[in-house]
């Protein structure tokens, strides 16, 4: 069993990595040093930043529901690339197969976007 046609993905993950780490570097090195008390403190969208949240430290449960809803509908994306690739060897099997699993998810959607989960109060 060779591993010879796996020597290109694993050169472009170690060409990322490199990429990414140089970068973090180099702006650590050449990058400004000007630290003030703005800069150390926490960002919160341009307001001052509070000790206590609002609401006494809870989080709307919205953040999260938004968060998960990407998450799935981004996973669910991911599994379409499989089927394009072998596409050609799947045939008529394959396109009945997408075309089931799109709808799955726009049906999804569709109850997502029904139930107000899209809306951003």
């Amino acid at each position: 069993m060779s591993n010879a046609p796996y020597v290109p993905v694993l050169f472009m993950l170690a060409l990322g990595f490199g990429f990414a780490a140089l970068s973090v570097f180099t702006s650590l090195v050449v990058g400004p040093k000007r630290y003030n008390r703005a800069k150390l403190e926490a960002y919160e969208c341009g307001i001052q930043p509070s000790p206590q949240a609002a609401g006494g430290g809870r989080v709307p449960i919205k953040y999260y529901l938004t968060a998960m809803l990407f998450i799935v509908f981004d996973i669910e994306s991911v599994f379409l690339y499989p089927f394009a690739v072998a596409f050609n060897k799947l045939g008529l099997f394959a396109l009945v197969e997408v075309v089931l699993f799109i709808l799955t998810v726009f049906i999804a959607y569709a109850y997502v976007w029904r139930r107000g989960g899209l809306d951003w109060d």
